[in-house]
């Protein structure tokens, strides 16, 4: 199984050639699979403790059990004391340092899994401004527990396991906030380089793409443009074009189709509104144009998604993750 791929014009290893970061998509088949994966470093694959820095378009849980060396996220470099639980948000930069004898597992998901749950994207960014957390004990076996049902689910893949996927995702999300309000998680902190200090704040470019996803994760944020994005963030069009690009792999635009899309998904599940009502919610007028959209984006139309289809939404950029069938 495999969570990551290197894009074109990196070495055969995976590093990068030049100087830019390396962007890794989450990969999952079309059109009957979910953008969601769980697994340990070996079977998400070697990408998943690459010792270079890269960023990803997905969201990731890393659950360390076992290991030494060093974990770098953005600015900040952190020593394994396992258990330990890091979040990390889409288009940070992160690597592995010397690190030997790494052990755990590693959940991978888009911000389209969180159908049932949207208000989660903002809090799991939030999450990533703090990524490193130090388990206690009680909360590393209420952790370790959690993990272990979420793992063994995914396996499953019995009726209905996306949604108690969803769930107990959400569940693991609330436990990560309160774990993170408490002095006990906070690990020591050491500078990732000789040029970064621990006073050293995200670039401009980071906070701008930060804050237009922030956006698109409000209520009511359908109808936002490119355009008007940038004027409620002060910005021209072409700067946050680029900022978005770098910092998530994607540019503004797909952004908010993917938006859209994840809207009409929760309003088609969760309430009885027409098509035509949901095409206007999220910002597409004509109803006949909507399905268009819907199917183009999803591979499904509205109707069959809410007839029972629910899980089946994807990017038709990912390409294929395969999901391990049930255990013997």
């Amino acid at each position: 199984m495999r969570g990551t791929t290197v894009l074109p014009g990196h070495g055969r290893n995976g590093e990068p050639c030049g100087e830019d970061v390396p962007m890794h998509r989450l990969e999952v088949p079309m059109p009957n699979a979910l953008p969601f994966a769980i697994g340990t470093f070996d079977t998400i694959g070697a990408m998943s403790r690459a010792t270079f820095p890269h960023r990803h378009t997905f969201h990731e849980i890393v659950h360390v059990t076992g290991g030494s060396g060093h974990h770098v996220v953005d600015l900040s470099r952190f020593a394994l004391r396992p258990p330990n639980l890091c979040f990390l948000a889409p288009g940070q930069v992160h690597h592995w340092d010397a690190v030997t004898g790494l052990e755990g597992r590693v959940v991978l998901f888009t911000d389209e899994f969180l159908v049932d749950h949207p208000g989660d994207q903002s809090v799991l960014r939030a999450l990533g401004r703090r990524p490193w957390l130090e388990l206690p004990p009680r909360e590393a076996e209420v952790t370790a527990r959690l993990i272990d049902e979420m793992d063994a689910e995914y396996r499953a893949g019995a009726d209905g396991f996306a949604s108690v996927l969803r769930s107990l995702l959400h569940i693991l999300v609330v436990r990560a906030v309160r774990l993170a309000a408490s002095p006990a998680t906070r690990p020591r902190q050491e500078p990732a380089g000789p040029e970064r200090t621990q006073g050293a704040g995200p670039s401009r470019p980071g906070l701008v793409a930060t804050e237009f996803v922030a956006l698109l994760g409000a209520p009511d944020s359908c109808p936002l443009s490119v355009r008007e994005g940038a004027r409620q963030l002060g910005v021209s069009v072409s700067y946050l074009s680029e900022a978005v690009k770098v910092f998530t792999g994607r540019t503004p635009g797909e952004l908010i189709r993917q938006a859209r899309i994840r809207e009409a998904q929760r309003l088609l599940l969760r309430t009885e509104l027409s098509v035509r009502q949901i095409a206007e919610r999220v910002g597409v007028g004509d109803p006949a144009y909507f399905c268009r959209f819907f199917r183009r984006e999803t591979g499904t139309s509205p109707g069959d998604y809410r007839r029972g289809t629910g899980d089946i939404h994807h990017d038709h950029r990912l390409e294929s993750i395969a999901r391990p069938g049930p255990s013997a």
